[in-house]
């Protein structure tokens, strides 16, 4: 059995036909940009988030940059965010002009350390960008007050946790502004690149369907600062229009597959995921820690098992981003995570038989250790 992360085709083979009928909905409708379908699902994903406002943009790299542009964070501004992140919420930051600002993360959790924040704040700091990491929220009580203290604004990047919450709160309503990426392989994604920005800020949102949309009055098609072109799809936002009333029921298929780990290998040595108090864990991915790492995925593919690493490779330590402040060593736990954590697969239509020949693997590899 070759065990992957994330297989669409089964997800594909049991909601073919909603699929197919959405994209020919689109295609009979002659509207296929920013047409029903795209105004449709930006009223849905913020009713679900309990905000005023959805804007559905490209891909969740530049929901990022669009929602700080929007903030009215400017080249030369710092933005402080972390490095156990995907790159892309770092290379937004960058696209937007500002300096992206490190600080670690916490030992127990692996997401920000918030009390790390104050020290990285300078008089250039405009912005907090949490990254809401494997599926659950950072700390919002203490970023949001971290934020308000000080007159900084907050983007939640929640690439990674559609329909996670924290207290109650759905992850990205407690933000100025919250960016999603809708990439397949997320708990919620399309067949393609896709992403949003929400807030509940009137003038945020005018904003960033203007820097959609090269800058202009969608109305008046009137250019007022020069911007991008960074529209979602119609296609890809009627599937997610149909996959939104769904969400919980993925959410709750990878909380079940999760629950079944847990169980399975509680009494091994690996360091499995912890969730906060407060917090409704979506596991996006399903990721554990030990110390060797690499003979465990190793020895793991004489099963025919082979797993991926999230991340293997600290921003921070990039030779793209070796013009930043912090270096080698400047995040310890950052870098310590990185040369042990994996990622065992996860997806809601992950059999009990398929997970229980993955754990069996890992308790024979692990026992011969």
């Amino acid at each position: 059995m070759t065990t992957r992360v994330w297989d669409y085709l089964l997800e594909y083979q049991n909601e073919r036909l909603d699929v197919l009928d959405a994209v020919e909905k689109v295609f009979n409708s002659g509207q296929l940009v920013l047409g029903e379908s795209v105004r449709g699902f930006e009223e849905e994903f913020a009713a679900y988030h309990g905000v005023a406002h959805c804007v559905g943009v490209d891909n969740g790299t530049n929901a990022i940059t669009l929602g700080l542009q929007a903030l009215g964070v400017q080249p030369g501004d710092e933005v402080i965010t972390v490095s156990n992140t995907a790159a892309p919420t770092v290379i937004a930051i960058d696209n937007a002009g500002a300096t992206p600002v490190f600080v670690d993360v916490r030992e127990e959790d692996f997401l920000m350390d918030t009390a790390q924040v104050e020290a990285k704040i300078t008089g250039r700091t405009r912005c907090l960008v949490p990254v809401h990491l494997y599926g659950q929220c950072a700390d919002m009580t203490a970023i949001r007050a971290i934020a308000d203290k000080h007159g900084l604004s907050v983007l939640e990047d929640c690439a990674q946790a559609h329909g996670a919450r924290q207290h109650g709160e759905v992850a990205g309503s407690t933000g100025d502004v919250a960016a999603f990426s809708f990439y397949p392989t997320k708990v919620l994604g399309a067949y393609g690149d896709g992403g949003a920005v929400i807030t509940s800020h009137d003038n945020v949102a005018a904003q960033l369907r203007r820097l959609r949309y090269y800058g202009m009055d969608e109305i008046y098609y009137t250019v007022q600062t020069p911007a991008h072109n960074s529209r979602l799809d119609e296609v890809q936002a009627e599937i997610l229009r149909r996959k939104l009333t769904r969400l919980d029921t993925y959410v709750a298929g990878r909380q079940a597959v999760a629950r079944r780990y847990e169980e399975g290998l509680r009494d091994t040595g690996l360091r499995l995921p912890a969730t906060n108090p407060g917090n409704d864990h979506v596991y996006y991915v399903y990721v554990v820690r030990h110390p060797r790492r690499d003979d465990i995925i190793e020895r793991l593919k004489s099963y025919d098992i082979h797993l991926n690493i999230s991340y293997p490779w600290p921003v921070h330590t990039m030779s793209g981003f070796a013009h930043l402040a912090e270096r080698t060593g400047s995040l310890p736990v950052t870098e310590a995570l990185a040369g042990e954590i994996f990622s065992l697969p996860m997806y809601p239509s992950l059999s009990p038989d398929q997970q229980d020949k993955v754990v069996h693997a890992l308790r024979q590899v692990l026992s011969t250790l």
